[in-house]
């Protein structure tokens, strides 16, 4: 029988926030056991972040500039794991916890005999009493009278305060949740297994649940030994960890709690996988069936004295990610430390399963090696632009970030500002003390020739033709009025 495919991605999944990673806190029981049985790569990066920069690699094996930097999304007809496969003969349906990123709208249902994004389900909302939107035009001029005589901060505070107490909260999460939670995507990808008849398939899941704001399920708190923090609460954390005017020094004081939201998102992720594992069980799929789990970036919590995932960062909380690779029978079943780029992860697993690669994929098969137990050395690259909301058209086209990344150094390059950061990451593993000049010659020029490569690679003619696709595509969505 051909082997099934399982993709499950997590939106903002650090990797020290797993328990096959290290991390100490009860998230990822079930992930851990299953772990115990499939390659873990303890230095999994993704070839871009966030989402839209971070995707391509994954299922189209093709770094996220390689179109160009006003392309965002697969481009029409453009080789993916989901086209190769349904052409391959397998059945395919993928279910995303509404992340826009990943919708129809940037090309990611190609392939798909089944694609549900989630972005018709309006979910039911509190008002946000804090937020500018909902300040009064007499407000507003208070506000910049304050700052005006020195007064801002105290003002913020106090109509902050004020807010809160005018915002009723639910007496549950299930009104303050922005996403589909992961109990509701994997119901709809178990409806959808028990239809496949034993044919083989490729699926596809994309969670939400660790993304901000951070709103997680009740019980999954309980799991975590958390079940004191009340909607109420949760709600006050979130839209104080929101306030995009507060220094990170004020942002500390909550940090903790938040992390205890962030890390019960992860749990109830973890606890579904374990619903997903038994309906693979109950239709014999799971024998013959490739388990990949990984994340498409991190999050931030103030290392930096950043939030959420400011890609342009380019720091290891947000590209180092988890990464496990179950294979059927066991056939590699250990950790791995050599440095494995998500670029990488179609061509392994479409070796994995004896289905040709597509021409069109920049990235190599990963499987010899795994099966062998052999280690490899070289440098990775991370690629993205400083783009805000790519939904607009000149914000595709901002500076060009890029790092490379090897076992232990990491070179990164803002041609904005034409700034360069080596870190040692063995010694300085916070990236708080970048290198000098002067220092590490040799390693600084390696990593700059690595980067100078990638930048030179010359456009494939299928990528020249993807492009002009992708780039048709961007004008018909960029006339569309914007509501």
């Amino acid at each position: 029988m051909a082997q099934s495919l399982v993709l499950v991605t997590v939106d903002c999944l650090r990797s020290d926030h797993v328990g096959f990673m290290g991390y100490a806190r009860p998230t990822t029981p079930i992930l851990d056991s299953l772990a115990r049985d499939a390659c873990v790569f303890s230095q999994a990066i993704v070839a871009g972040a966030p989402t839209y920069y971070s995707f391509p690699a994954m299922l189209a094996s093709r770094y996220p500039l390689a179109l160009g930097r006003d392309v965002v999304g697969l481009a029409p007809g453009e080789h993916s794991l989901a086209l190769v496969l349904q052409q391959s003969g397998y059945a395919t349906a993928a279910f995303n916890a509404g992340n826009p990123y990943l919708s129809a709208h940037f090309g990611y249902d190609q392939g798909f005999d089944v694609f549900r994004d989630f972005l018709d389900v309006k979910l039911p909302s509190v008002q946000e009493e804090g937020s500018p939107t909902t300040r009064t035009r007499w407000n507003q001029r208070f506000n910049k009278m304050s700052h005006r005589l020195g007064l801002g901060e105290l003002y913020e505070e106090l109509y902050f305060q004020y807010a809160q107490r005018r915002t009723s909260a639910p007496e549950s999460f299930e009104p303050l949740r922005r996403f589909p939670a992961a109990d509701v995507i994997v119901d709809e990808a178990a409806s959808w297994i028990q239809t496949i008849q034993g044919r083989p398939f490729f699926l596809w899941i994309h969670l939400m649940d660790p993304h901000a704001p951070y709103y997680p399920a009740q019980e999954a708190l309980g799991f975590m030994g958390d079940g004191d923090i009340t909607p109420r609460r949760a709600l006050y954390l979130n839209q104080y960890w929101n306030r995009r005017e507060l220094p990170a020094r004020r942002l500390q004081r909550y940090k903790r709690e938040i992390v205890r939201l962030y890390d019960a998102g992860i749990r109830w992720v973890d606890m579904q996988m374990g619903r997903l594992l038994e309906t693979l069980k109950s239709v014999n799929a799971w024998d013959d069936c490739l388990l990949v789990f990984t994340a498409d970036h991190g999050e931030e919590f103030l290392e930096h004295e950043g939030r959420f995932h400011p890609q342009w960062t380019a720091k290891e909380e947000l590209i180092h990610v988890p990464l496990f690779m179950r294979l059927p029978k066991g056939s590699a079943t250990h950790t791995t430390d050599a440095v494995f780029s998500h670029v990488d992860l179609g061509p392994t697993l479409l070796d994995a399963m004896s289905v040709p690669l597509p021409d069109a994929f920049q990235g190599r098969s990963r499987l010899g090696d795994l099966r062998s137990g052999k280690s490899w050395d070289e440098a990775v690259i991370v690629d993205c632009t400083e783009s805000i909301n790519p939904n607009r058209p000149d914000d595709r086209l901002r500076p060009r970030v890029l790092c490379v990344r090897d076992r232990r150094y990491k070179l990164t390059i803002r041609f904005g500002s034409q700034q360069e950061e080596l870190f040692d990451l063995e010694n300085d593993l916070g990236e708080t003390n970048p290198l000098p000049l002067s220092a590490a010659t040799g390693i600084r020029r390696r990593l700059l020739e690595h980067a100078h490569r990638h930048l030179s690679r010359t456009p494939a003619p299928e990528q020249l033709k993807s492009r002009m696709s992708a780039r048709i595509r961007n004008f018909q969505m960029d006339a569309r009025p914007r509501s």
